[in-house]
């Protein structure tokens, strides 16, 4: 993936429009923001939920899940059209000056695919060989990112129970306190804003995120299948028309 990304406007106007319609339903309602803003509920909703995930998951996937968390507002860019020149580029270079050529290539290259992918070229691997030590790369790439973005999924599933949870103590702190009326109005806020926290974080926030890393890693895992397609086609020695032709049916 390009490290160079620009700002995907959807996601900001889309998390924007869902909050202000929230909150602009509360105030049409007769209701006070101030009333949602509850800080106790929040901590047992985003505590417990991050509690849990951290318990379902390794600290590796873990951390590497937040992080890609960013790519929600700054998606990687890829240029399908580039990496097909570059393949076309690399198509004719192996025709005229034969396969060993692409080992001068090698280095110049930053992606780890792309570099195994050309030193197998440049040392004669048979098509067959080629796809076989590249497609496991690409399954271990997307099984490891797809369960990073797991951890989003598995947190709109926990937020939900978790803000019932936040109810639950909220009542029962307000029937502790029947006695004192005073005590009953903060009891009961918390009850019913835990609960709204927990479906909201889960259906604004964490499954959208989720959602979009899948769609992000599949548009990467697209593109690496068309870096394997055209190796094994430079490998079977294929006009490099003919192979610009076919990769392109990747986007038709």
């Amino acid at each position: 993936m390009n490290n160079k990304s620009k700002m995907d406007l959807n996601s900001v106007i889309g998390i924007l429009l869902a909050f202000i319609a929230i909150i602009g339903g509360q105030i049409l309602e007769g209701g006070h923001v101030g009333s949602l803003l509850q800080v106790a509920a929040f901590l047992i909703v985003m505590g417990g939920t991050v509690g849990a995930v951290l318990l379902q998951s390794p600290v590796k996937v873990f951390l590497n899940g937040v992080k890609m968390s960013v790519w929600v507002f700054f998606p990687p860019t890829n240029s399908p059209q580039t990496l097909i020149k570059q393949i076309i580029n690399w198509a004719h270079i192996s025709r005229k000056e034969g396969l060993l050529a692409l080992e001068t290539h090698v280095p110049i290259v930053k992606d780890p695919l792309t570099k195994k992918g050309l030193q197998l070229l440049a040392d004669g691997s048979t098509p067959e060989k080629l796809r076989e030590v590249l497609e496991i790369d690409i399954l271990a790439f997307e099984a490891h990112q797809r369960q990073s973005a797991r951890i989003w999924e598995a947190a709109g599933g926990y937020a939900p129970t978790i803000g019932i949870l936040g109810a639950v103590l909220g009542l029962i702190h307000v029937m502790e306190n029947l006695s004192d009326p005073e005590l009953l109005g903060s009891g009961i806020a918390v009850a019913f804003v835990a609960t709204i926290y927990g479906v909201g974080l889960a259906n604004l926030i964490f499954l959208p995120i989720a959602n979009k890393l899948k769609s992000i890693i599949n548009e990467h895992v697209v593109m690496q299948e068309i870096l394997v397609d055209g190796f094994v086609a430079i490998a079977n020695g294929e006009n490099p028309r003919l192979i610009e032709n076919r990769l392109k049916g990747y986007f038709v």
